[in-house]
């Protein structure tokens, strides 16, 4: 009988606490955010921001990447020109090459804000990058700062690869509630 007076009063304590912090957050007001970027995708020159860290030791690997994990610290900027364009941020995560028979990746990465009004915050995108269709998109699974609870998704075009070198500028459009 003590046990069942106990559990009812420990009920009763924490109902009010547990009733107030979801009628606090559900009164606050949900924002929603596009923001559009250009991701700099370096593998040339003396400073690449993009390098392959693992590469499986098959066959296939020449067609499809698979098995190649690529880690970066990319430029995030608001013009699709490296050199002119003013770096708002960075993409920093690894992406790695997860389609066996088709081009296709798994990008996992912080879209890290360093300049204008989202400087300091950051959003995390995650999901399968097929990247020989147009347009291809990702999870927004989260974020800190500005987009603390942040979920949405993010569209990835290619503006630009080089055969050549490897390196990529993507327009990134990013649609982010929080």
């Amino acid at each position: 009988m003590a046990a069942a007076a106990l559990i009812v009063l420990l009920l009763a304590v924490a109902a009010p606490a547990f009733h107030s912090q979801t009628a606090s957050a559900a009164g606050t007001a949900e924002k929603e955010t596009h923001i559009k970027v250009y991701w700099q995708d370096v593998y040339s020159g003396p400073s690449p921001t993009a390098v392959v860290v693992a590469q499986a030791a098959t066959t296939n690997t020449s067609k499809t990447s698979f098995g190649m994990v690529v880690v970066i610290d990319d430029p995030l900027t608001d013009g699709p020109d490296l050199n002119s364009s003013r770096i708002v941020g960075r993409a920093q995560g690894t992406y790695i090459g997860s389609g066996k028979d088709s081009l296709a990746l798994l990008m996992n990465m912080n879209f890290v804000f360093t300049a204008g009004k989202y400087n300091g915050s950051n959003v995390a995108i995650m999901g399968r990058n097929s990247i020989m269709d147009d347009v291809r998109e990702m999870s927004v699974i989260g974020g800190t700062g500005v987009f603390r609870w942040a979920r949405g998704y993010a569209q990835a075009r290619t503006h630009t690869f080089d055969l050549k070198t490897g390196d990529a500028t993507v327009e990134y459009n990013v649609f982010i509630r929080h």
